[in-house]
C-alpha cells in the first residue's frame, strides 16, 4: 500500500514532500527513516525496536531495500557499507565490504554460497506523518 505524500515545510522549501521508509517487522510496519535520508547507490544502518540492525538501501532507480546488517561470514555489522550492484536478470545485490560476498536485496540469499543468507525485509515508502 502506498500512502499519499504529505506536504511539509523544511530545508527543501515550503512545499517539500516528506516520504518515509517503513519495514514490515513482526507483522507491523516500522518507520526507519525518511526517503530523503538515503542516497542512491548507498546504504545506511538502522536499529529496530528489538535491537536488530538492518541495512537500508536505495538503488539508483529509486527502489528501497532492507536486509540484516550483520555479515554472516565475518560476524561484523557492515552490510550497510557494501557496494550495490545488479546480477543476471537485474537482481539488486549488495557486496559485503569485507569479504565481498554478494547478497540478494530481495531474498537475502548469498549469491556466492546458497547455503548462507540474511533476513530480507518487505519495504514500503509513503507519506510521513
Amino acid at each position: 500500500m502506498t500512502m499519499a505524500p504529505q506536504k511539509t515545510a523544511g530545508p527543501a522549501g515550503p512545499e517539500a514532500t516528506a516520504v518515509r521508509v517503513e519495514l514490515l517487522v513482526n507483522q507491523s510496519w516500522f518507520a526507519v527513516c525518511e526517503l530523503s535520508d538515503l542516497a542512491p547507490g548507498r546504504g545506511v544502518a538502522a536499529l529496530l525496536p528489538d535491537g536488530t540492525q538492518v541495512a537500508v538501501f536505495l538503488d539508483r532507480a529509486g527502489q528501497a531495500y532492507a536486509i540484516d546488517n550483520r555479515d554472516p561470514f565475518s560476524g561484523a555489522y557492515v552490510l550497510s557499507r557494501g557496494l550495490l550492484g545488479s546480477a543476471a536478470g537485474g537482481r539488486a545485490f549488495v557486496a559485503s565490504p569485507l569479504l565481498k560476498q554478494r547478497f540478494d536485496l530481495v531474498t537475502g540469499r548469498c549469491l556466492d554460497d546458497e547455503s548462507v543468507g540474511v533476513r530480507a525485509y518487505q519495504v514500503r515508502t509513503g507519506a510521513a506523518g
